[in-house]
């Protein structure tokens, strides 16, 4: 991280935490001049120890009062229920999501379909794209950002043109756009909301994954053309997601068995739906083919019939 990004974080009164690719980053503010003090995103649910762990460290004994969503992934949202059960948080997730979270529809919010996992948490409020929001001693704004989910936001700090982009702009990536896995639209509504963030032409970004960063201008151009690459061929977007929504799933797991895992994928929902975008006429071949193309990359090591992840260099 630089030091004139730290600068700038010290003048907002915010630390992020950087986390790994299962668990999403956390952006954590200090209480400021009546501003709660805040956390926005919570990791996923297998990491929620690790992750009170970090809010103790950064928070210095302060009490955590209000978490923040940019969106609700498991990734995104899995810590919410543990920070709820450590302090009396007020918890706000976008507008749009709000009767699915308070009905608990796992359908709506991906869970099933996706065969991911989140433990159910409270909502208290909402998050209103046009509607500022105080966070330490600044005004952010809240945007909506569709593509990658359909009710995601961005948080924009004009005067330092800071964003929290959640997962609209990664630094090398660019992220699922889960709404075509299903034949809905979201290649569009990906470029309108990159149109956005180069409108905003913020300073710095704090994605959902990766280290801050400085250089706007070649991310989006990257992630521009991945998605030019995907509105050309949606079928090379689907085999991409199936490839790292299956990853995802072993990182919740930490490993699974072959045969196990064949079953899950050819039972849930997401992945039927991808198969069938792809063509594939042999659902359970597929799934075979699907795992050995991780094993055969080196992503994925087989002892016997349990995989695991290979460790990263």
């Amino acid at each position: 991280m630089s030091g004139a990004f730290a600068a700038a974080a010290a003048t907002l009164g915010l630390q992020v935490l950087q986390r790994d690719w299962l668990s999403a980053n956390q952006t954590v503010f200090a209480a400021c001049e009546g501003a709660p003090c805040t956390v926005v995103d919570t990791g996923h649910a297998r990491h929620a120890e690790h992750t009170l762990a970090l809010l103790d460290h950064a928070l210095g004994g302060a009490a955590l009062q209000q978490v923040l969503n940019t969106h609700l992934h498991s990734d995104h949202c899995g810590g919410n229920a543990a920070l709820q059960a450590r302090w009396p948080v007020h918890t706000r997730v976008p507008a749009a999501s709000h009767a699915a979270v308070a009905h608990w529809d796992e359908d709506r919010l991906s869970y099933r379909p996706s065969g991911q996992h989140c433990p159910r948490f409270a909502v208290d409020g909402v998050l209103v794209p046009g509607r500022p929001l105080r966070l330490g001693p600044a005004d952010w704004q809240v945007l909506a950002a569709p593509g990658h989910d359909p009710d995601a936001i961005l948080l924009f700090e004009p005067q330092t043109r800071t964003l929290i982009a959640g997962d609209a702009l990664w630094q090398n990536r660019l992220a699922v756009i889960f709404p075509e896995l299903v034949e809905a639209s979201g290649f569009a509504e990906t470029r309108a909301t990159l149109d956005l963030i180069e409108q905003l032409a913020p300073r710095w970004v704090i994605p959902g994954h990766g280290e801050p960063f400085e250089d706007v201008a070649e991310a989006l151009a990257g992630s521009r053309s991945r998605l030019s690459a995907f509105e050309a061929n949606p079928r090379r977007h689907a085999r991409h997601a199936a490839r790292a929504l299956l990853m995802f799933h072993l990182m919740e797991l930490g490993g699974a068995n072959a045969v196990g895992l064949q079953r899950w994928i050819v039972q849930t929902p997401l992945f039927v739906a991808m198969a069938r975008q792809l063509g594939a006429s042999d659902l359970e071949r597929w799934a075979a083919d699907l795992i050995e193309g991780l094993v055969g990359d080196g992503l994925v090591r087989r002892v016997d019939t349990e995989l695991h992840l290979t460790p990263s260099r």
